[in-house]
Order: C-alpha cells, then sequence, then structure tokens
C-alpha cells in the first residue's frame, strides 16, 4: 500500500483560501474573516497529518473517497489503528475484485489524537477539501462533534462502536453497526442485569460508576433506567473526572457502600486503573463489571491477566462463539499476521469483525443504491437486511440495530499475565444472551489467583 499527503494545515493554506477568497480583494472584512477562519482551522489541526490511502486501484475511473478521522496516538489509539488496519485490508479486498460500481475506493484518513475537539475541523475539511463522497465515523466521544458537520452536508453516516448518538439528533441518515440495539444505554447494561438477577438469591443493591464522558454516561444511565426495572437500590451513584489515575478512593468509597452488584461504565485507561484497585483492597462483591471498554483488548486483558478472574464485561465476538460466525475467521487470518507486524493488537477479537462488516454495509449500500446519492443510500439502508461476516445486519427507524446482540462474558481460569490464554475459548464464558450462552455466572467473586 502506498501512503501519500500532507499536513492538513498545509492543505488548509493552499485550499481554503482559494475557496472562499477567490476574486475578493485582499484586506476586506469578509476576506480577513475568511482567511483567520483558515488560520484557526489549522491551529485546531495542529499539524495532524492527513493519510490517503490508496489500495491497488482495479481500473482507472474516478475513486470513490471514503473520509474518516481515527485516534492514531492518544487514549484510544489502540482501538483506533485496529480500525484502520481492518479498513485497509477491506479496501485492498474490494479494489482486488474490481471496486463498488466499477470504481476503486481510497481512504482519506486523519488522527484525530484520541481528542474531540480535533473533530470538527477535521471532518469540516475532509467534505470542504478533500470532497469526500461518504463518511464514517468511530467511537461515541469522536462521533458526536463530527455529527452536526455531517448533518449540514446532508451525507449520511456510517458509524462503528458509538452509544446512543442518534438519541441527540435523530438525523434519518445515521446508522450505527455495533450491535448495541435500541433503547441506547440500556443496551449496554440490560445483559449484565439480566445476568445480575439470575443469582440466587437474587441481588437487593447496586453501585454505579463511570467517567465523566458520552460513553460512560449513556451507560450509566441504561444501568440506572435497569436497577429501576429491576427494582434494586442503587447505594452509589458517581462519575470521575476522565483524568482520574489514582481509583483506590474511589473503590473504598463503593465498597463502603456494601453493594451486592457494582456496574461500571469506563474507558481502557480507566478500566485497567479500576480493576486493579479493585484487587489491591480485595474488594470482592457478589458480581463486578459493567460496560468496561478495553477488557475487550488483547493487550489490556494481557496485562491485567488473572485480575481479570470473574470480571463481567461485554464483547462483540470471542473465541468462544468462533462456529456461529465462520466468515469471520477470513478476516482474522488477513488481520492478524499484519497486527503482529505493526505492533498493535494481535488478536483482533473486539475491533475487526465490526469493522469488516461496517464497510461491508457501506459497499453493499452503494451498490443497492447504484451510486452515491445519499437519500436512496440512506433510504436502501432502512429498507435493507445487509449480510456481513458477523451476521445479519438490520437497522431500525433510529439507525441502531433493530435488535440488541451484546455478549456478556465472564474472565475464567487466567494465569500469570499474557495475551495468548485468551485465545483459549474457556478464558471467557459467555451468559447472555441465551443462544449464545456457553456457561453460567461464577458468584461471588473470587480471588484473582484461582
Amino acid at each position: 500500500m502506498a501512503f501519500e499527503g500532507k499536513s492538513a494545515a498545509e492543505l488548509n493554506d493552499n485550499e481554503l483560501i482559494r475557496k472562499f477568497c477567490r476574486g475578493r480583494k485582499r484586506g476586506t472584512p469578509m476576506t480577513k474573516r475568511l482567511i483567520g477562519r483558515r488560520t484557526a482551522m489549522a491551529s485546531a489541526l495542529g499539524g495532524i497529518a492527513a493519510t490517503s490511502v490508496y489500495p491497488r486501484l482495479a481500473s482507472a475511473a474516478d475513486p470513490i473517497k471514503i473520509g474518516f478521522s481515527l485516534p492514531q496516538s492518544g487514549g484510544l489509539a489502540a482501538i483506533g489503528k485496529q480500525t484502520l488496519l481492518t479498513m485497509q485490508i477491506w479496501a485492498d479486498d474490494v479494489n482486488a475484485r474490481g471496486g463498488i460500481i466499477g470504481r476503486p475506493v481510497q481512504l482519506v484518513t486523519y488522527d484525530d489524537q484520541s481528542n474531540p475537539a480535533s473533530v470538527p475541523p477535521i471532518y469540516t475539511k475532509l467534505l470542504d477539501v478533500d470532497k469526500v463522497d461518504l463518511v464514517v465515523t468511530n467511537g461515541t466521544n469522536l462521533t458526536v462533534p463530527a455529527m452536526p458537520i455531517a448533518m449540514q452536508h446532508d451525507k449520511v453516516v456510517f458509524c462503528m462502536l458509538a452509544l446512543t448518538i442518534n438519541d441527540k439528533f435523530h438525523y434519518p441518515r445515521f446508522f450505527q453497526t455495533m450491535p448495541y440495539g435500541p433503547r441506547g444505554g440500556e443496551s449496554i447494561s440490560e445483559g449484565f442485569f439480566e445476568v445480575a438477577m439470575g443469582m440466587k438469591p437474587a441481588p437487593v443493591t447496586v453501585a454505579l460508576v463511570g467517567a465523566d464522558a458520552e460513553f460512560s454516561k449513556a451507560a450509566i444511565d441504561g444501568a440506572r433506567e435497569q436497577a429501576k426495572k429491576h427494582g434494586l437500590k442503587i447505594v452509589y451513584d458517581r462519575t470521575y473526572p476522565p483524568t482520574t489515575l489514582d481509583f483506590s478512593p474511589m473503590v473504598r468509597g463503593i465498597a463502603a457502600s456494601n453493594p451486592d452488584i457494582v456496574y461500571i461504565g469506563s474507558y481502557p485507561i480507566d478500566t485497567s486503573g479500576i480493576i486493579r484497585a479493585a484487587r489491591e483492597l480485595n474488594f470482592r462483591p457478589k458480581l463486578f463489571g459493567g460496560g468496561m471498554v478495553g477488557t475487550q483488548a488483547a493487550t489490556l486483558k494481557g496485562d491485567l491477566g488473572e485480575m481479570l478472574n470473574d470480571v463481567v464485561s461485554y464483547e462483540l465476538y470471542c473465541p468462544a462463539v468462533a462456529a456461529k460466525f465462520p466468515d469471520v475467521e477470513q478476516v482474522l487470518k488477513k488481520y492478524q499476521p499484519l497486527a503482529k507486524k505493526q505492533g498493535i493488537d494481535p488478536q483482533g477479537y473486539y475491533v475487526p469483525p465490526f469493522t469488516y462488516a461496517t464497510m461491508q454495509v457501506l459497499d453493499q449500500a452503494v451498490t443497492g443504491a447504484g451510486g452515491l446519492d445519499q437519500d436512496k443510500i440512506a433510504q436502501l439502508m432502512h429498507a435493507t437486511t445487509f449480510k456481513t461476516v458477523v451476521g445479519d445486519i438490520k437497522f431500525g427507524p433510529d439507525g441502531e440495530w433493530d435488535h440488541q446482540r451484546l455478549l456478556w462474558v465472564q474472565f475464567r481460569g487466567l494465569k500469570g499475565q499474557g495475551m495468548d490464554q485468551f485465545a483459549d475459548p474457556s478464558a471467557e464464558v459467555v451468559l447472555h444472551p441465551a443462544e449464545y450462552r456457553t456457561g453460567e455466572l461464577r458468584y461471588p467473586m473470587g480471588p484473582a489467583k484461582q
């Protein structure tokens, strides 16, 4: 693959002036404002590198440009790097067969540095300067600031790994390919609470805690509704700043409230810190876990190792359900050797399957619509069941899956540290939903070393 590109600031200097100031006299108030806008955008982008990815072009036809920002640095880089590699694999596959509607695909991407403030100028540039045909977004915190830009341009939004986005925007051209299903944040806690209520005796009290960030707040809001639905008393309900590093005081506060179960909404660094603090303080409630981002990543799993024993978290895909989705194996066979060379998650169970499925949906939508008309694409997406490596995907009125299909798993039998042990299907026992269950909940939470 070849990589070509300039810094975003360079492209703004060269293109935005020509676009907005063509035919205007220098020094006029309008020209000054437009130059100021250019300068502010370049400053906001802060030298973020622009990368156009041209996987083996299949013909001389103009490419279909697909634009997106992804975190290649910062706290979410581990997920962003997996996503980009998988999208490149998909683009290679598509171009090898002749492209989409006879045109090769071209990926145009920027590193948003895991910073939501970088996102609006990136998508403005993608649409106004790069003239991309289609847009993709990734992650809750990084999709929210992209939405107004996409909506202003009437673009279909292909979104992955985001929660409750369209609860805010009610945009008919938004489509989210993760299996969270309808009802927003409740779907990332529903399975957890259904598992919890199967305990005997049933739990009576619950503690809720999450980061003060979009995803976590949505997850905790949903958990709050689930607690109410099941008649549980909430004895602890707090958020913590995303910059928190020491979680020991928080875990002590939770332990002091003596909850039966603990539901956590967290991001990778927080997830690690909270689990470590719980183990150091020997905090062992009946059920511990929740919407914990990071427990799906091989590197974090390997680092935590046996500290994950008995923790209950969610997955999108894991080895225990591989027989249910045989096409995923073909994606992972391409992904895994490339990931090892690049030093990123070598297993790829969490991000690659659904990233590849997202791009399959995009492919089928453009093919079915016979072109890039955004109205036709959106109408087709609302009416179609898409065939993907992760199974059939059908969108509901809000652009989410028409049903929820998160896997709730409990980690078992882990020893020491290391990633390889997570390739064993027995390392993650699927508790919910019933059609994928491979075992029953073990409780209360035991010591790390078992």
